[in-house]
Order: structure tokens, then sequence, then C-alpha cells
């Protein structure tokens, strides 16, 4: 009996300073949380530095780890980038940015607007220095509109056109015994093909080649009219691969200055008239965000409430990647019956997803625009599912780099019998009470009749797809399907053929969205929808999905891209609006 009571002991013992460690990193993780979140003082004559060296999201997620060491943001918001960036142009204390740019990852249209930003501080009469050692076209693209461009003398600049690339997993299906059982609607609709091809269809191919040359053409421009060089020699020098090295960037007027760190921030010094044996005051992002802003915006109590949808589109809730259908119609909802709530802009940024999800967010929006503007503003990509909940607002605004269309529906149910069977020696055996009790099933292969059946499902979806895209452009839909068939387009692309209405920006949106409001600049505030996790919220999250993420990757190594192609693939319930294929520009 003692034996017993002192194992009781010590586990009781044990509970108690277990949950006083808990208690003690709790209050660590608020005290870190709020010291980091403590005002920074701008010094004057300050620069800006953006390194821009996280992924570029629509909303930037608050990491509850990112005060920690090993501990960062997972993104930076496109949001706050920007305001960042139209403060430091008011800022007196703020005398220039500098851009000390690499890898910069982010969509082409998201890297347009920081761009248009950046052209509009310089307006201001302030400067901007862009340093790099190694710089990709992504990286070029934003530094174009420096007064300076310092390129490492040893360092590379790539400027040879962009450029798509596709995995394909028929033959690793193959060889474990998985068959892709495929129904799709659109010749274009190729968003199934790396499931039973080994290459890019010629209909890929095409539409792929038709919309990159598109923002190839796109990026090229705004680089011309910033470095005053042709479009025309600008295209050459990027075909050819006329720029091997640092002296070739130079000697084509694609960079100003080759130089080091050194001589890039004594230049600012020279233009702040610092010392050169003096600190130059650089202040990063992440900081300047923290600084007091003294704009305090409208008091109005008139509101546009923008509404971000960003990554794949399902059912349910969602999280902080994805578009959940419950929560992002009941952010619509919410702001329709706000009374202060004068317009509605959905910021759209997604592949597509679901059908069904498609459906009751875009029910929500033809609710809304009933009473109050609805005005889409498409980010880097909205296609298929992306371009359904779109399709219904009064007007929607893209960007010529923009990714859309796609309008088609595929769906994929995998046969796994043949893997059970071959490879691991299980078989399966069933007793149903009807012919098609247990349809579908994934452990053995569809009969004519049930795929028949299927395929009429989607055949049925992509017609009521067509039929509420043709009602929301104003056009026939016979014209409609002629642009559909699944196939992708830039915005510009689109524009040209009545898919968007406009070529702009987010603040194009909101612009339009105030004049259909009858909203005077300055007279409204904005409301962003849906509302993000609390602190205490994303930290007991994190924690958990942090440490299953860190711990699959470790195990997965270089597998890991296929494993999360497996992991969207099983998520794939239902007929689907997605995307051709997982589009990589670089």
């Amino acid at each position: 009996m003692r034996q017993f009571f002192k194992y009781v002991l010590a586990t009781f013992t044990g509970l108690v300073l277990f949950s006083l460690l808990g208690v003690v990193l709790l209050v660590g993780f608020i005290v870190a949380a709020a010291s980091s979140d403590k005002e920074v003082t701008v010094a004057r004559n300050s620069v800006l530095e953006l390194t821009l060296d996280k992924p570029i999201g629509e909303r930037e997620f608050n990491n509850p780890f990112s005060g920690f060491t090993g501990g960062q943001s997972s993104s930076i918001g496109l949001d706050e980038l920007k305001a960042a960036i139209r403060r430091a142009k008011k800022d007196d204390d703020i005398k220039g940015i500098f851009l000390n740019l690499e890898l910069v990852q982010g969509g082409m249209a998201s890297l347009e607007e920081v761009r248009q930003e950046l052209v509009d501080f310089k307006k201001g009469g302030k400067f901007i220095v862009s340093y790099t050692d190694a710089q990709s076209e992504k990286s070029y693209y934003l530094a174009s509109v420096a007064d300076k461009l310092y390129l490492n003398p040893q360092g590379t600049l790539e400027f040879n056109g962009l450029s798509s690339e596709t995995m394909y997993y028929k033959n690793l299906f193959d060889k474990l015994g998985v068959q892709a059982q495929i129904f799709r609607v659109g010749s274009f609709k190729s968003a199934v093909e790396p499931y039973f091809r080994t290459s890019m269809s010629d209909s890929a191919r095409l539409q792929t080649a038709s919309f990159l040359n598109s923002l190839n053409g796109s990026m090229l421009s705004e680089v011309a009219a910033a470095r005053k060089i042709t479009p025309a020699r600008l295209k050459v020098i990027s075909d050819s691969m006329l720029v091997h090295n640092a002296d070739d960037a130079k000697r084509l007027g694609l960079v100003t200055d080759l130089g080091y760190y050194d001589q890039a921030t004594d230049y600012m010094k020279g233009k702040l008239g610092v010392e050169k044996d003096d600190k130059l005051s650089l202040i990063d992002l992440s900081d300047y965000k923290k600084s007091a802003d003294e704009d305090e915006g409208s008091t109005s109590g008139s509101r546009i409430a923008v509404v971000y949808a960003e990554g794949d589109i399902v059912t349910g809730k969602g999280g902080n990647e994805s578009i959940g259908s419950t929560r992002f119609a009941e952010a619509i909802r919410k702001a329709r019956l706000d009374k202060n709530v004068k317009a509605v802009v959905l910021r759209i940024n997604s592949p597509g997803g679901s059908s069904l999800a498609s459906d009751i967010i875009y029910r929500e929006v033809m609710l809304t625009k009933k009473v109050k503007p609805v005005i889409a503003s498409m980010s880097d990509v909205a296609a298929s599912g992306g371009y359904f909940i779109a399709m219904g607002c009064d007007t929607i605004v893209a960007h010529p780099t923009t990714i859309t269309g796609s309008i088609g529906v595929f769906g994929v149910l995998p046969n796994i019998e043949p893997f059970l069977r071959d490879k691991i020696g299980v078989t399966t055996d069933r007793v149903t009470t009807g012919k098609f009790s247990d349809f579908p099933t994934i452990t053995r292969a569809l009969t004519p009749f049930e795929q028949q059946q299927f395929q009429e499902e989607i055949n049925r979806i992509y017609a009521d797809f067509t039929t509420k895209a043709a009602q929301g452009r104003k056009m026939p839909v016979e014209r409609l399907r002629r642009l559909a068939s699944g196939r992708v387009w830039s915005g510009t692309e689109a524009k040209a053929r009545g898919l968007v209405d406009v070529l702009g920006s987010m603040d194009d949106a909101l612009r339009i969205a105030a004049r259909r409001a009858n909203l005077k600049e300055g007279d409204y505030r904005i409301q962003k929808l849906p509302r993000q996790k609390s602190f205490a919220e994303n930290l007991f999250s994190s924690f958990s999905e942090e440490a299953k993420l860190r711990m699959v990757k470790e195990e997965m190594g270089p597998m890991y891209p296929m494993y999360q192609q497996y992991k969207k693939l099983s998520e794939m319930k239902g007929a689907q609006m997605r995307m051709p294929f997982e589009v990589q520009v670089q």
C-alpha cells in the first residue's frame, strides 16, 4: 500500500509540475508577444529597408511564434506592405527605400501592386535604391523602379523570360497500382492531366504559352518604361539570354552600378548627407509597421467591407490557407446585413476547388448585390472556382497579369484495388443491399454505367457553371462556352473577351465600390473580413499544426511535394472547379 501511495504522489507531483511549466511557458509567450508589439520610434533621416524574403499573401497571418528564435511570420501581407510604403511616402522621417532583394516569393499580380506603390512613392520626391547579390526575374521586376540598381560585381541577374513547370504522376501511379478514374468537361480542363499523362497535352501547352507570353509582355513593358529601354530591345535581350553575368547586365542598361552592399549604403549616406563613417539608419518592414501612424484615417461610420478569399475553396470552415464555404458565406452575409457597410469588395486569390463550396459562396454574392454594390478584385489567380465566386459581382477588376478563367469541371476517383492486391496483398469483398449500394468506392473499378452517371453529373455542373457565368457576363451562353472549356486566360486576354470588366488594382476596385455607393474619398473606412484568429487561438492551433508539419517535412524529405499532391488529391471531395494544373510562374 505504501508503494502505491508513493506512485500516486509521484504522479500527482509530476502533473502539478507539468501544469506549472505550461503556465510559465504560456506567460512567457504572452510577455514575449507583448514586448514584440512595443511601439518603435523612427529616427530622423531613416531609410525603409524591404527584403521581402517571405511569401507575399493577401493578409498577414499573425504567427504567435514570430517573436522567438527560429520563429517567423509565415508570410508578408500585401495589404500591410502597401500600407507601409504609402505611409513612408508621407513620413518626413523616411527619406527613401532600400530594396535588398534576391528571391521574391509572390505572384505577378501581387508584385504589380507592390511595384505601383513603389512608383507612387518616388512621386513624393524620395529615392529608391536596390542592391542584390543574385537577382531573380521577379525581384528584378520590382527593383527596376529604383533610381540606382546595384548588382554585386560577381553576382547574377536572371533575365531570360518566364516559365511554368508541371509534375506528372502517371508513372508513379502505374508503379503503385493506382488507377485514376477521370471525369471532366472541356478540352482545356487539364487539372487532371498529371494523374493520367506523362506530359502536357497540346491544349494545355497552347493555353500555358498564351497566358505566359501575355504576363511576360506586361512585365517587359513596365520594365522598359522604368529603364528607358524599348520593349522590343528587352525582348531580344531576354529571348537571346544576353545577360550571363553582372558586366552584361551593366552594359545592357539593366542595372546602373556594379558594387557591393557597402557601396550601396555609402551612396544612400551621400543622399542623406551622412558621413561615410557614420551608421546609416535603416528600419526594416516589421519594425516600421510597429511605429506610430499619425494618420488615423476616416472617422466616418460608413464602411466598405473587403472580404479576402485566398487559397483552395473547400466545404466547411476551412483554415488560414483555404476558403471555407461556411466561414466565407458568413463573412459576406455579415457585410450584407451590416447597415454601416455600403459596398463589398471580394478580393480573390484562388485556383478554385469544390464546386459545392463555390456555389454556396456565389449564392451569398448574388443576395448581397441585390442590396449593395459588390466588386470583385482578382489578385494573382482567380480561376475556375475562383472565377465562379467572382462572376456574380457587379464589376470584375483584374490585373493584366492575373491568371483567370478556367471555366470547367472535373472529378477524380482513384481505384486502389491493384495496389492493395498486388503491392501489399490485401483483398476486399462486400455485401450490399442494392446493385449500387457501394457507389462510389475506391477499392474497385467503376462499371460503365457508374462511369456514365459520374460523367453526367459533371456535365450537369458544367452546364450550371456556364449558364450562371453567361448571365453574370450578360452574353449568350453559346459564346460563353466558346471561352470556357476550362481554358485559362491572363487578365489582359480575359478583358479582351469580356470575362472581366476592368484592368486595375485593388485600389481601383475600392474606388469603383465607393463610386457605386456614392461615397467620396475619405468618407469611409475599410472593414476586413473574415475575422482573423486571436493571438490565443493562433497560439494553441500553431502548436499542433507546426509540430505536425515539421515532422512530416523531416520524414518525407525531397518527397514532401509529392505528399502535398497526395493530400490535395485526397481532399478533393465531389466535383471540382480548379486550375488546369498547379501553375508556378518563374
